[in-house]
């Protein structure tokens, strides 16, 4: 089984090397790390010129574009996925060969994360706690996060590519576009570190996020799952009326009401 890393950045020269040593760094070797400089203004260049990778640079398009152009770059079937302020642990691809080749029909699996901020760790909420995905328990939030992913390269030949439309949440749709078909198995060890609390980081920046799961979840209304998914879009449009409400936010009250 040969891999193709896949990682996006942008202005993050202060941690995308870290990230690259981290694949470099593991116990079973990656044949191919690409990265995928999504327009950046500062040195990320420089610092990746000697570097062995497949760098690629592109007009600034969005995290989905940098992720879409690194699958279709990707010379191995196998694929997974590095945020540019991530690292992996040094047994994380050793993990994943280990259940795919035990279980050879199965085509996607994700690990556990630990998350840092300003150096402490984070201890995760109940219901952000890792467990075995499916598309309905999925609904709610994202269980699993990009940096954790891996799989074969033709589910994204069956399903598509992350969404370019959406600024946010591209991954929680396409979890729920993979789980709709796909099982994806959990290794239940934390094996990558996520940093938060520094700039840049869209999750958190980006305003009224619950717009982007709602068009999501639109996908899927006339799914199998269409009442579950029809009730999860009543409750997020309902949480998003009430921040609306909150600030007078008219725009996004009328139309969100004339949905409901």
């Amino acid at each position: 089984m040969q891999i193709s890393v896949i990682i996006p950045t942008y202005n993050r020269a202060q941690f995308v090397l870290k990230a690259i040593k981290s694949v470099q760094k593991q116990s079973l070797h990656v044949k191919q790390i690409i990265v995928i400089d999504d327009g950046s203004t500062d040195n990320t260049k420089e610092l990746l010129e000697n570097e062995n990778i497949t760098y690629i640079y592109q007009k600034n398009s969005g995290v989905s574009s940098a992720r879409n152009k690194g699958i279709k770059e990707a010379k191995y079937e196998w694929i997974a996925f590095l945020d540019s302020d991530d690292i992996w642990h040094e047994d994380k691809i050793k993990e994943h060969l280990s259940l795919h080749v035990n279980n050879p029909n199965l085509l996607a699996s994700y690990t556990d994360e630990k998350w840092i901020r300003n150096g402490k760790t984070i201890k995760l909420k109940t219901r952000q706690q890792k467990e075995e995905p499916t598309f309905l328990n999925s609904l709610s939030l994202c269980k699993i996060g990009t940096s954790t992913f891996f799989c074969h390269k033709k589910i994204f030949e069956d399903i598509g590519l992350f969404d370019e439309n959406l600024k946010v949440c591209e991954d929680y749709d396409l979890w729920l576009r993979i789980l709709l078909k796909y099982d994806v198995k959990l290794i239940d060890k934390q094996l990558i570190t996520k940093y938060a609390g520094h700039a840049n980081q869209l999750s958190f920046d980006t305003p009224l996020i619950d717009t982007y799961r709602i068009k999501a979840l639109e996908k899927h209304t006339d799914t199998k799952y269409k009442k579950e998914v029809k009730n999860e879009l009543t409750n997020k449009i309902g949480i998003l009326l009430k921040g609306a409400k909150k600030y007078n936010n008219k725009k996004i009250i009328d139309y969100y009401e004339n949905k409901v």
